[in-house]
C-alpha cells in the first residue's frame, strides 16, 4: 500500500463514521465495490433491516437486534454473519478464510451474492427461533445480585 493510500486508510479508521455511506466513502474503489455488492445482497433478503454503525463497522439491525456487519481492513474485506451461519455453511465457505462468525475475502474476489443471501437467511432463521432478550433481562443476567431480593 502506498503511503498516500496508507494515510487515507488510517484517516478512515480513525474517523468515526455515522452512516454506511460515510464508512465506504474513503475506501479504495475495489473495496467499496465489494462492500456495496455485499450491502445490496443483504438488503435484498432483509429490506426492512435498519442500516447502522456498530463497533465502528457497517451493520444491519432487524427488530432491534444486530443482524450482520461487514468491513474493510488493510489486506482484506470481511463479512460477519455470526457463528451459527458460518458453522452451518462451512463446506460452502472453504474457499474463504473463516473464523467463528467471520468470513474474510479479497476485494477483487467478493463473495457471491447467492452465498451472502443464504448466510443471511440462516441468520434470520436463527433469530426467529430465539425470542428477543429485553434490555432488562440482559442487565439481570449480567448482574443478578443487583436485580434480586
Amino acid at each position: 500500500m502506498r503511503s498516500a493510500n496508507m494515510a487515507k486508510y488510517f484517516q478512515h479508521m480513525s474517523a468515526k463514521p455515522q452512516t454506511i455511506d460515510e464508512y465506504l466513502a474513503p475506501l479504495s474503489k475495489e473495496k467499496r465495490a465489494a462492500l456495496e455488492k455485499l450491502r445490496r445482497a443483504i438488503k435484498s433478503v432483509a429490506p426492512n433491516a435498519e442500516e447502522c454503525i456498530s463497533y465502528q463497522l457497517p451493520s444491519f439491525r432487524l427488530g432491534g437486534r444486530l443482524l450482520v456487519s461487514f468491513g474493510a481492513w488493510a489486506n482484506h474485506c470481511a463479512f460477519y454473519p455470526g457463528a451459527h451461519p458460518v458453522e452451518l455453511h462451512k463446506d460452502e465457505l472453504k474457499a474463504w478464510d473463516t473464523s467463528k462468525g467471520s468470513i474474510r475475502f479479497q476485494a477483487d474476489r467478493p463473495m457471491p451474492a447467492t452465498l451472502v443471501r443464504k448466510l443471511l437467511k440462516t441468520r434470520i432463521a436463527e433469530y426467529a427461533a430465539k425470542p428477543p432478550v429485553s434490555a432488562a433481562a440482559q442487565l439481570a443476567a449480567a448482574e443478578p445480585e443487583r436485580y434480586t431480593d
